[in-house]
């Protein structure tokens, strides 16, 4: 219901001064909403930049402490880890996955050694960096195959567990992963280990820059059309996140963002439960390179970022989690 009329009611007498409009805001945006995407490398004293992605870089494990000290200082509360996996060590099982001593594995126990539970680290749960043919699951006779890709899954999230992973993130749109990944984390004592699904993943091109980042671009056979969602879907978003919610997810994820927006929307008015946002590689190298050739200016970064916000997100995984100032 509109109440009032001009000129008894003045909309702009509330934006006048910014006081005022810090009193009525509707929505705010702090580090707290913030979860920064790092890229692994290996080797050491490693900090390589990746030219799809301005400003954005592979660390080897000894690098990882400035980068993490920076994300502790802005008290982001979350970081999430993706390697670029040697082409030696992939093959069509990606057993390197499986490898306790692989990049994300290493990358943990570091982390945790050197800062206990300062902040919290999210392990994507997917093969397509390990796979010789980069996609998320298992390749049989030209098909993905989703049980057999499943049980790989279940040993992957059990390895990240047990090397001190707080949250596993299943990215994979394999059906029935979180219950089987639930089940098996509660029967090995990580029951207190967090889901979040990537519940609502549409097969998107916005991807590309993130594909060239973890090394599966090149090595991608077809595309990833019979597993992750038709982005001309709304309904079947909302069934994807009952089902997951069902099996035992504690958050759920919707991938890319900003053309989803009212995806997320959508999501957190039917289930109430934690969304996040992934503001994909896509989205943050159109940004970077419309900023770095003046195009639009940077404050375009904290509107994209408020978007999500706006939509319902509780936090966003963002690219520009440790670029952008909030600290106003």
């Amino acid at each position: 219901m509109i109440t009032g009329k001009y000129p008894n009611l003045r909309m702009r007498r509330s934006r006048k001064n910014s006081w005022s409009r810090r009193l009525v805001q509707e929505n705010s945006l702090s580090y707290n909403d913030l979860i920064l995407p790092i890229f692994l490398t290996d080797g050491s004293n490693q900090k390589i930049p990746i030219k799809s992605m301005p400003n954005i870089y592979r660390y080897s494990i000894d690098r990882l402490s400035k980068i993490i000290d920076k994300s502790i200082k802005k008290k982001i509360p979350m970081v999430a880890l993706f390697p670029q996996t040697k082409i030696k060590l992939k093959n069509p099982l990606g057993s390197e996955a499986l490898n306790e001593n692989n990049l994300v594995c290493k990358a943990i126990r570091y982390i945790k050694k050197r800062y206990k539970n300062e902040i919290g680290i999210m392990c994507d749960v997917a093969l397509d960096p390990y796979t010789s043919h980069g996609h998320d699951g298992l390749l049989k006779n030209s098909k993905i195959v989703n049980d057999e890709t499943i049980n790989v899954l279940v040993k992957q999230s059990l390895l990240q567990a047990s090397m001190g992973c707080d949250v596993i993130a299943p990215s994979d749109m394999m059906d029935g992963r979180i219950g089987k990944i639930r089940k098996e984390l509660d029967k090995n004592k990580f029951e207190d280990v967090q889901i979040i699904s990537y519940a609502v993943k549409y097969a998107s091109s916005f991807y590309g820059p993130f594909r060239d980042a973890v090394g599966s671009k090149g090595a991608l056979r077809g595309d990833k059309k019979t597993y992750q969602m038709d982005f001309k879907n709304t309904n079947e978003a909302l069934r994807e996140v009952s089902i997951d919610i069902k099996e035992g997810a504690d958050m759920v994820m919707v991938k890319p963002g900003l053309p989803y927006l009212d995806i997320i929307k959508n999501v957190k008015e039917h289930f109430k439960i934690p969304v996040l946002a992934y503001q994909v590689s896509g989205e943050y190298s159109l940004i970077a390179n419309g900023i770095k050739q003046g195009i639009i200016d940077d404050n375009v970064i904290y509107e994209t970022l408020m978007a999500f916000k706006r939509a319902g997100s509780n936090a966003i995984i963002s690219y520009f989690a440790d670029q952008i100032n909030l600290d106003f």
